[in-house]
């Protein structure tokens, strides 16, 4: 058997500005060839572990260090960044920090650039490797211009040019369209398919991992490694409830049917999956059941586009003609590829930018004769990115910001910071300077910031992108409390499937600046033109209504049904 290649020995680390350890006890052995997948909640140590891998840690977070940590045999602690670069490849979940090139190109052809790659044999790499994300035609453009999910793409195409024996992706999926997650999720695998290199993979979304086999999941708890499984173990067991992960779709289908998960063979892999005749009839009796069915809004519109077309250089438009209605107190999902123009509508929405054409209402108001400033009372917008939201140094002093502004007494400020903070899992950190979190616990800020305003209308893009399960529920209660208790309209940028399932009434899809589809979710979701046209894959719940021969319209109809019936009984 080969050597391990990455071996923690009662590792631990503390950073310099913190208590605490972040990580302690752990006692960790990775072979060359293996796929790993690390599992765990914000905070858990996940991160902070990948960074002792690849000598972030000691060398830019400072801190103490307890045990041992070799990496093709050299102790990180005494090796440096440049020499662990040679065997140790990573993108990182803020792809801004990771690029370092004025183009997409310059960038994809940085590590070319350092092993002094003679310029013409550079450009069939880089025209390969944008090709394998889908960023050809973006060759010249500024990183720092794109879409989060292009610039994702562009961090995942420039790791591809490094020839290394361990790669880690922390958050590969976090800003990818469903159908570039399932691709993205193909590249990783074949790169995983040398059997000199380790692949090591952070991610929250167990279910778009499995989509491709994965030799190990770790989970780490509080710092420490709980469990070091095979797929099938996990999912058998209790641990992704005890660690805070969200199970895949079509577990908790089987859950709700009464199924056992014991006795199935490849319970990881829904395509090669063997139910038992028992739990076959179980799950063909529950999608056939009738259910109450979910009641038609028939509320007032609150937002109107009436052939809205808009442009960013005044040649080429973004969005074209596209006209919807959102009702008061409806839960949209707008869902599609990477800049189809969700964010554009959004910008459009809240008056950040004005349509070249057509007319915005909202609130039955037309918003060209509506200032930012106006148009901000009605409709609060929790932007993608929380780097270009944060102002302020310390969290409760962002969250508290706006109110502060609009001149709200103290006492309500208060109030309104502590439930927002609460809500989002922050109040412990209240007072941390905000540069001092991780950018999945920025995001949380940034919901709370606009959820102390209790806006009409809640716009929040990519919501749960780097959030753990826990503080994906915490979120979503909250919203779903303001939708149901107070009819605050809420409308989801998501690329998040489960999202849009279990969290909202209807989809609005783009698809190349148009909009192609408007439908209840589980229309949308199981059909295959609206899918292949806009970037989204069929959930698992298509794949096991296909492998029971059941309808996968009425199968996805009958899980949202049941489990609203399920939320509302708690």
């Amino acid at each position: 058997m080969k050597e391990p290649i990455i071996v923690f020995k009662d590792f631990g680390f503390r950073y310099k500005t913190q208590k605490n350890p972040t990580l302690h006890d752990i006692n960790l052995e990775i072979y060359p060839g293996q796929k790993i997948l690390i599992l765990g909640a914000s905070g858990s140590g996940k991160s902070t572990l990948c960074n002792c891998i690849n000598g972030l840690i000691p060398f830019s977070f400072e801190g103490e260090i307890t045990g041992s940590c070799t990496v093709n045999g050299q102790e990180t602690k005494n090796s440096s960044i440049f020499r662990l670069s040679n065997t140790v490849g990573t993108v990182l979940q803020d792809s801004d920090a990771q690029f370092v090139g004025l183009t997409v190109g310059e960038d994809v052809a940085f590590v070319m650039e350092n092993d002094m790659m003679p310029r013409r044999e550079m450009f069939p790499f880089i025209d390969k490797n944008l090709g394998m994300v889908g960023m050809r035609d973006f060759v010249s453009h500024v990183p720092f211009q794109l879409s989060g999910g292009q610039k994702q793409k562009v961090a995942i195409a420039g790791v591809f040019g490094n020839d290394v024996n361990v790669l880690i992706f922390d958050e590969p999926l976090a800003a990818l369209d469903p159908q570039m997650g399932m691709t993205a999720v193909e590249l990783i695998d074949d790169l995983a398919r040398d059997e000199d290199r380790t692949v090591i993979v952070v991610e929250h979304r167990l279910e778009d991992m499995l989509y491709r086999s994965v030799d190990r999941v770790i989970l780490m708890t509080d710092g420490t490694i709980t469990a070091d499984v095979t797929p099938d173990e996990l999912l058998k067991s209790d641990l992704l409830q005890k660690g805070g992960i969200r199970e895949p779709l079509y577990i908790t289908a089987m859950k709700y049917a009464g199924c056992t998960l014991e006795g199935n063979r490849n319970l990881c892999d829904l395509q090669a999956l063997e139910f038992t005749p028992e739990n076959e009839r179980k799950l063909k009796t529950f999608f056939t059941e009738e259910r109450e069915t979910v009641t038609e809004n028939h509320n007032e519109p609150v937002i109107s586009f009436e052939n809205v077309s808009f442009s960013y250089d005044g040649i080429t438009n973004v969005v074209e003609d596209i006209s919807f209605e959102v009702k008061r107190g409806e839960r949209i999902a707008i869902i599609g590829k990477n800049g189809a123009g969700k964010s554009t509508a959004a910008k459009l929405l809240t008056g950040i930018i004005r349509p070249s054409s057509g007319t915005i209402k909202v609130k039955g108001k037309d918003t060209s004769s509506m200032s930012v400033k106006e148009i901000g009372e009605i409709v609060g917008y929790v932007m993608q990115d929380p780097n270009t939201m944060l102002v302020k140094d310390i969290i409760k002093d962002e969250v508290g910001l706006a109110l502060t502004l609009r001149k709200a007494p103290e006492k309500t400020i208060e109030e309104k910071v502590r439930v927002a903070l609460e809500t989002c899992g922050l109040y412990r950190m209240r007072n941390w300077p905000v540069d001092s979190i991780s950018y999945g616990q920025k995001k949380r800020v940034t919901v709370a910031s606009m959820m102390a305003l209790e806006p009409d209308i809640l716009v929040l893009d990519e919501p749960t992108a780097g959030q753990d399960f826990r503080s994906y529920t915490d979120i979503m209660n909250f919203v779903n409390i303001l939708n149901r208790e107070y009819g605050k309209t809420i409308l989801f940028i998501t690329h998040d499937m489960h999202l849009a399932i279990e969290n909202t009434d209807r989809a609005i899809v783009f698809a190349d600046g148009k909009v192609i589809d408007t439908n209840k979710v589980f229309s949308v979701l199981s059909n295959e033109e609206t899918i292949r046209r806009a970037n989204l894959k069929q959930t698992s719940l298509y794949t096991l209504a296909m492998k029971l021969g059941l309808d996968p319209e009425q199968t996805i109809r009958h899980f949202i049904e049941y489990e609203r019936t399920v939320k509302q009984g708690e």
